[in-house]
Parts: structure tokens; sequence; C-alpha cells
């Protein structure tokens, strides 16, 4: 991050670190690039991130990521992706663990969006830990899948925990989309959507 910052010409604009909460939390932030995911591991340690099972498969980067105890998903089998995030997930968060979840499940290319999957919501309600919502504009300085980056501010905004307490975890997720979407129309360069 640091070499992102002087190579590149990026300046960060941090906001809301004092919501970080004391205990686990289940983490919900939107996904644009490799940029967050690295961020996001060192916001609020220690942290288990659910990904796609295709990144423990590359050589030094995938043997790295293993030693996070992450939950890797098999995304061809969804019903089963989806019971491994429930019982893994409340899980880790019983060991101490936060829990990264990007709800739209891949990244999304800035000025795009995509449903919001309720599994970060669910596991937050069952364990009974807050939601913590980030929302970022990452994808603007560092675009996916390409090899330049662009100078400019890149902009974090770390939400106050969601309590998940007594919630079902549809209300949760909708608080959750409607927290991060406000947040992206504010930080963003790139216009929203208005619709999904």
């Amino acid at each position: 991050m640091v070499w992102f910052r002087i190579a590149c010409g990026v300046r960060y604009d941090i906001q809301g670190q004092e919501n970080l909460p004391s205990g686990p939390c289940v983490i919900q932030a939107n996904h644009q690039c490799e940029w967050e995911t690295v961020f996001l591991q060192v916001m609020k340690p220690p942290v288990c991130t659910v990904l796609k099972r295709e990144l423990l498969r590359l050589p030094i980067f995938g043997w790295g990521l293993r030693l996070l105890r992450p939950i890797s998903l098999d995304r061809s089998k969804p019903a089963r992706a989806m019971k491994q995030v429930l019982t893994q997930g409340v899980e880790r968060l019983g060991t101490g663990l936060s829990v990264l979840i990007f709800p739209e499940g891949t990244r999304v290319d800035p000025g795009q969006r995509k449903r919001y999957n309720k599994s970060g919501s669910v596991v937050a309600c069952r364990a009974g830990v807050p939601v913590l919502p980030v929302a970022h504009n990452a994808g603007e300085r560092w675009p996916g899948r390409h090899w330049v980056k662009r100078p400019g501010v890149l902009r974090v905004r770390i939400g106050k925990p969601i309590e998940t307490t007594g919630r079902m975890p549809d209300e949760v997720l909708a608080e959750v989309e409607a927290w991060i979407e406000t947040q992206l129309q504010e930080i963003s360069d790139v216009p929203r959507p208005t619709s999904r």
C-alpha cells in the first residue's frame, strides 16, 4: 500500500477507523480490485476471508493465503458453498477471527452494480456479531484486470457496526447495502447506477 501511494501518486483518505469494534465481526465491503483485499486484511486483524478456491492454487500467493485460514469456496456448487460459509464462518467467529465477505461475490467495476448476497448477514446473525460495512473507490485508482494504475484520491469509509441481535438477515443486508451504496455515491468519481 505504501508502494502504491509513492509510485502511483495515490493519496489515501480513510475515515471511520474509530468505528472498528474490539471483538470479532463480519466485514462486508464492495469489491472492485485487489487493493481492498490487502487493505481489509490489515484494517482489523485477525481476519479470515471468504474467497474462491482457485486462488489457493496460485504459486507463492496461494500458499501464503492458506496460512490465513480462509474459507475457500467452489463457486460451481453454490448450495454447498453457502453451507460452507455458514458453518465455517460461525466457527471462525467463535475462535475470535473476524470474517471478510464481499457481498457482491466477485469484483464489480466502478459505476456498475450487482445484487448483494446475504450469506455474510446470515453468518453475522447466527453468530450474534455485528456487521462492519466498508465502502471504497479503490477500483478507480487500481482498475481490475489492468496493469495501469491511476493517481488520485483513494477514499475508504468505515461505517458504524450494524447490530444483528434479534434481527433477520434480510433486514441486516438491506441496511448494509443501503449504507455502502450511499457512501459510494458520495466518494466515487464514477456515477453510480440508480438500481441493479
